[in-house]
């Protein structure tokens, strides 16, 4: 094995490695029973709001965050050295310090309201150690990146006065900072946090009830059955499995680990390289947070945002997600042609109907799902109703029937799975609360707008930047609140809809960021598993997600891909042309269509391609009339060759 190269390892070593989330104390005796206890517990809280209506804004989300403590705070130890399998007292102290902090505003929620911005020292001291504790547990489960992007907010809002030029302001004193923060609902228990506390903790738990179900390997059979048998066949179940699967999860490395296990060593055994089949996978899975229906939680936090419907926001995010899994498959299939690679022989293949038959209806809660979000129920009722579905036509029949203990497993796992939202939303918060206070917002919407001359284009390239860069070491929710807060603002000031300035900001933050080295954490997962090069496995992933880059452009000078201000006749226009687009950007990637190309071709090829992704009827014909030209010259290209071996 050459240097750069990794030892394949398994999955819960690499969800351990590069899903911090992951990495938990795997406790036994007494306190994997508290644990657990207080995992159902925070279950029953959260069903039981969604069931009967929500407290008061800040009530709800005081509960949550306490819950959200006292479990970051047993599950992740102080220091990574520490044991995995044992308690340490230090931190029964500190969740317990957790849970005072956060019910404080329960115990005394009536006088807090009477006393509104006149807050005692009392409070100020409780403010305090809750704000430092949410940095803490934030350290411990999404890491150092986003805590520190919080501090210099923070640091930012108390030396305001002392900042030259457009960014300075007036400065917040501490307890005045504090108090925002802490006691009012424009900070921690902001927008981010009635949001975790609401939708997300119930479509996490749908996704946890879906998992403990096998909905996910019903998903990688099906794959296989529809598309194993063609060229790449392997590498092209890898992208179905992981979009299907991209439907109810929203964690990149999550699917990495979970559709990879299986896809990644059959593309191996085909003959696809290490370094290929650990970035199809990544490509692949990451687009999963842009997959309709569930998507990641910053699309809720997106709704809250833009003030529109899920449901709309959903919408939205289904035309490029297609056009992001085209481009991958596309990928797929022409590296596969390139490497002369055959699929998986029929008879080794499962068989569609027979799946379908025994395992078709556990895929009825995810049917459900999206005719409830379409039907205009709220998210929080069709998540709860389709999570009860779940458990339910899973009992449908005896080989797919899950047990009580299941679904107890179900309320464990799901309260485990949201703490790494849980606590970015609550960092989050901070991030805007030192914006609404400072109006720092405004002041780099206005200094992006100055960088860019006021020209559209340059502006969004900078905000491309920007989310690249934070998004390399930034959790998705706190990367869409700091640049819908900072970047999106300058793109609506200069005519782009509030909705795909939102997404472009959406899309630049999540897909890339997880994809494009040098912090690519779901190319390295999947290099993981493959044993291959991470960094060469980076390189080919963003070549694979290509359409990432380029969808978020086009949306914003042609809005109709989002289905803003669009016909339907139109809307299905766009997306054929697009489709097609993504062939010539795909042989372009990929540097093979009927044949190798040449350097010219590449380059024609793309443009030809970009041209018939981007909406608009001189584009297309020109693009359409390029691609046909560069088709016929290969095919000429072939008959020469064929003729001189005559």
């Amino acid at each position: 094995m050459s240097s750069g190269e990794m030892k394949e390892m398994t999955a819960d070593e690499i969800l351990r490695k590069y899903d911090q989330e992951s990495d938990k104390r795997e406790l036994t005796g007494i306190w994997d029973f508290i644990v657990k206890a207080i995992c159902i517990a925070f279950a029953a809280f959260q069903i039981y709001t969604a069931t009967f209506g929500i407290l008061d804004a800040h009530l709800q989300r005081s509960i949550h965050l306490a819950f959200g403590f006292i479990l970051i705070f047993l599950l992740y130890p102080t220091c990574r050295s520490w044991s995995r399998t044992s308690m340490n007292w230090f931190d029964v102290l500190l969740g317990i310090a957790g849970v005072v902090c956060a019910l404080y505003i329960v115990v005394f929620y009536k006088e807090l309201v009477l006393r509104a911005g006149l807050n005692t020292q009392t409070d100020f001291i409780v403010g305090l150690i809750g704000t430092i504790l949410v940095l803490e547990a934030s350290r411990r489960v999404v890491g150092w990146p986003m805590v520190t992007v919080a501090i210099m907010f923070l640091i930012y809002a108390m030396i305001g006065p002392y900042i030259p030029g457009l960014l300075a302001h007036r400065g917040v004193g501490l307890e005045e900072l504090v108090g925002h923060l802490y006691f009012t609902t424009e900070g921690i228990f902001g927008i981010p946090m009635g949001v975790s506390s609401t939708f997300i903790y119930l479509f996490i738990l749908f996704g946890a009830y879906l998992e403990v179900t096998g909905l996910g390997k019903f998903f990688v059979d099906i794959a296989n059955a529809v598309a194993g048998w063609a060229s790449g066949g392997p590498a092209k179940v890898a992208v179905i499995s992981s979009a299907l699967e991209g439907t109810v999860s929203g964690s990149s490395v999550a699917n990495v680990v979970g559709s990879g296990s299986f896809t990644i060593p059959m593309m191996k055994k085909l003959g696809y390289s290490k370094e290929f089949a650990g970035a199809v996978e990544a490509s692949a899975s990451t687009g999963g947070q842009i997959m309709p229906p569930v998507m990641g939680a910053a699309a809720f936090l997106m709704a809250e945002f833009v003030g529109v419907p899920y449901v709309d926001v959903a919408k939205a995010a289904a035309i490029p997600a297609l056009l992001y899994y085209m481009g991958v498959w596309l990928g797929v299939h022409f590296e596969a042609k390139r490497c002369g690679l055959r699929g998986i022989p029929f008879n080794e293949l499962p068989k569609w109907k027979t799946l379908l038959m025994e395992k078709g209806h556990l895929s009825i809660p995810l049917i459900v799902i999206i005719y409830l979000l379409v039907s205009g129920f709220t998210p929080m009722r069709a998540a709860l109703s389709a999570t009860v579905l779940a458990i339910l036509s899973s009992c449908l029949r005896k080989s797919t029937r899950i047990s009580f203990q299941d679904v107890v497993n179900g309320l464990i796992n799901g309260s485990k799975g949201v703490l790494g939202v849980l606590i970015a939303c609550a960092t989050a918060g901070i991030i805007i609360g030192v914006v609404t206070k400072t109006g720092v917002g405004l002041k780099m919407g206005t200094a992006l707008l100055d960088l860019a001359g006021g020209q559209l284009l340059p502006a969004m390239f900078f905000t491309m930047l920007t989310s690249l860069i934070l998004g390399m070491g930034v959790p998705t929710t706190a990367n869409y609140v700091i640049t819908s807060t900072i970047a999106a603002p300058a793109l609506i000031q200069l005519g782009v809809p509030v909705l795909a300035a939102h997404m472009f900001a959406f899309y630049f933050g999540i897909i890339i960021a997880d994809v494009t080295p040098p912090v690519a954490l779901a190319a390295y997962a999947g290099a993981g598993i493959s044993g291959g090069n991470p960094m060469k496995t980076g390189i080919i992933a963003a070549k694979l997600s290509i359409a990432a880059f380029l969808i978020p452009y086009v949306f914003v000078y042609n809005p109709q891909l989002l289905l803003i201000n669009t016909t339907f006749t139109g809307m299905l226009w766009s997306t054929f042309t697009a489709i097609v687009g993504m062939v010539g950007i795909s042989v372009a990637m990929i540097g093979y269509g009927i044949r190798r190309t040449n350097k010219l071709q590449r380059i024609l090829f793309f443009v030809a391609g970009l041209m018939l992704v981007d909406p608009g009827t001189l584009t297309d014909i020109i693009g359409a009339v390029m691609l046909v030209a560069l088709f016929g010259w290969q095919k000429m290209q072939n008959k020469t060759d064929a003729a001189k071996q005559e």
